[in-house]
């Protein structure tokens, strides 16, 4: 996960280093905004595609994947957030969308802890978008099995 992640920002960084010298004349875009992800969301379910249930025993270096059911997750427009897990275990992050991802969008995190800097954490989580109307959002975990993938899903729904 962690290499997967530093990939991303290097992949991330080429894109951006090739756009700032290209044409944006017949530039289409298929972002996912931003402010769809901003406010409070709670996670509703856990479920699993191409994986048994207790296959991943740990997520997020964390918990289980069913710890994070009911969980809340506060996101704010600089990136900040915070998500606060059932059992009131909370952990600081810095989150941003990525719409440049080689899966399609992606919503990605560090987790952050006293006295951290985002742009100082080199490690984070990247979650492929699924869907996100601003109600309701799917975020996709993937997860190597054998010659192919299979995903931890999170469906939440925001909070009012």
């Amino acid at each position: 996960m962690k290499k997967l992640f530093q990939t991303s920002i290097a992949v991330l960084s080429l894109i951006f280093v090739l756009a700032a010298c290209s044409s944006t004349k017949n530039t289409v875009s298929t972002n996912v905004s931003r402010g769809k992800f901003v406010g409070t969301w709670t996670l509703n379910n856990v479920s699993y595609q191409g994986i048994v249930q207790n296959a991943v025993q740990n997520v997020f270096d964390q918990a289980p994947p069913e710890a994070f059911t009911g969980s809340t997750w506060k996101l704010t427009n600089s990136g900040n957030g915070v998500y606060t897990l059932a059992n009131g275990t909370s952990q600081t992050i810095f989150w941003s969308v990525n719409n440049t991802g080689p899966n399609g969008t992606q919503f990605q995190f560090k987790k952050l802890y006293e006295g951290d800097k985002a742009k100082n954490v080199q490690e984070g989580y990247v979650l492929e978008i699924a869907s996100n109307d601003g109600s309701t959002m799917t975020l996709k975990s993937p997860v190597a099995i054998g010659g192919g993938t299979g995903y931890v899903i999170y469906s939440f729904a925001k909070a009012n």
